[in-house]
């Protein structure tokens, strides 16, 4: 079981697979308000050079090797989770991957247990973290 309060502690790096440049797009919101407690954010959108002054890689697999990912945040849809997730198996990266509120992969999730990630399934990554700080 995942001790959330602990996986949130800085400094971790979270790459958000989905991460928008449009401000009103919850992927970027979530993406800057944990960027202001002090996360490090890496955009992960094929279709965007940067935002938030960051560079965007087109996937996981594009994230330099020495960059460690503590949590692949996903912003897309259920039917792209399984490839994402075969992605970070493909990197080595021992990330936890996390599902935003309503998402629920069961074939997604079984992969990943299977190679030792961990994974978070239908929890939006701010709403936990404002809870984690509530504490």
């Amino acid at each position: 079981m995942i001790d959330i309060n602990e996986l949130l502690k800085p400094p971790k790096t979270i790459a958000v697979v989905g991460l928008s440049d449009k401000s009103e797009r919850p992927s970027n919101q979530v993406a800057k308000y944990l960027m202001e407690r002090g996360l490090t954010i890496i955009p992960v959108n094929p279709n965007i050079e940067s935002v938030f002054g960051l560079k965007s890689y087109p996937s996981i697999s594009d994230i330099p090797k020495d960059l460690k990912i503590d949590i692949v945040d996903i912003f897309r849809k259920e039917s792209e989770v399984m490839p994402i997730v075969q992605e970070i198996i493909k990197t080595d990266q021992k990330s936890v991957v996390w599902l935003q509120e309503g998402f629920f992969g069961p074939e997604a999730k079984a992969l990943a247990q299977k190679h030792n990630l961990e994974i978070v399934e239908g929890m939006c990554l701010m709403k936990a973290y404002e809870r984690k700080t509530a504490i």
